[in-house]
């Protein structure tokens, strides 16, 4: 929800002097994060044996359903065991376990392409650039640089429903984010960056919210704006004049 990415290393430090365990959530990192897509431990280029249990879906990157658990042997038949979500679900289906197995080796580089590495590639460009425009264009985002979650913040409650509605009248359907799921008063659009995404779809996402964001009075930074571009005119004759 904050576009953000954990501090790992020092949440480690942390483990080990205190002797605790650690749970990874990596929903939103698994396959999106890292140089070789493997999340935040990749990021940081951290040992995958300082975190006790890792977490993630299926859902997001793989294209496809479920998710997995991730740890000792004795911590997985544990679960398996006493877990009522793996004790009584159902086994995934074949289509879908492929999808994942496929996914896994296009990310890993095991199917003999550089396709995955050019979509993480891809990806970390996409984020980047989406990120500095919407900045550049005075709006508060929060989270990470290197994060493909964006949330943009709208503030008043009242703007959650007129900037979605806004956004759908451009034909660009977006996901508005209100209390519970934040503070009352933190609300915010939210947007996921795909490799998929095109500049050109970017630039058409990015003029749209802009112009909405002038409708509607989000762009709140005070972060200084650099100057338009106008052509053959120079940053000092506009002084000048």
């Amino acid at each position: 929800m904050e576009g953000s990415i954990i501090r790992l290393p020092e949440v480690i430090a942390l483990k080990k002097r205190y002797k605790a365990y650690l749970y990874l959530d990596e929903a939103h990192s698994i396959g999106a994060l890292g140089p070789n897509g493997r999340g935040v431990v990749d990021y940081f280029g951290l040992d995958p044996k300082d975190v006790d249990i890792m977490m993630g879906t299926f859902t997001k990157s793989f294209g496809a359903a479920g998710g997995y658990i991730g740890g000792k042997k004795e911590l997985i038949d544990y679960l398996r065991s006493y877990s009522h979500s793996a004790l009584y679900a159902t086994s995934m289906s074949p289509p879908v376990v492929q999808q994942i197995i496929t996914s896994m080796k296009i990310i890993m580089g095991e199917d003999g392409s550089t396709l995955g590495a050019d979509r993480l590639r891809q990806l970390s460009e996409n984020t980047n650039y989406f990120r500095r425009r919407l900045r550049e264009m005075g709006f508060i985002i929060y989270g990470n640089d290197d994060s493909p979650v964006v949330p943009l913040m709208l503030y008043m409650p009242a703007k959650i429903g007129a900037f979605g509605r806004e956004m759908l009248k451009r034909n660009i359907g977006t996901v508005v984010v209100g209390f519970p799921a934040t503070p009352i008063i933190e609300s915010r659009a939210r947007f996921c960056v795909s490799a998929a995404h095109t500049r050109e779809m970017l630039d058409t996402a990015l003029e749209a919210i802009s112009e909405v964001g002038d409708l509607l009075q989000l762009k709140y930074s005070r972060r200084e704006q650099p100057l338009p571009s106008l052509g053959w005119m120079s940053e000092e004759s506009l002084l000048q004049d």
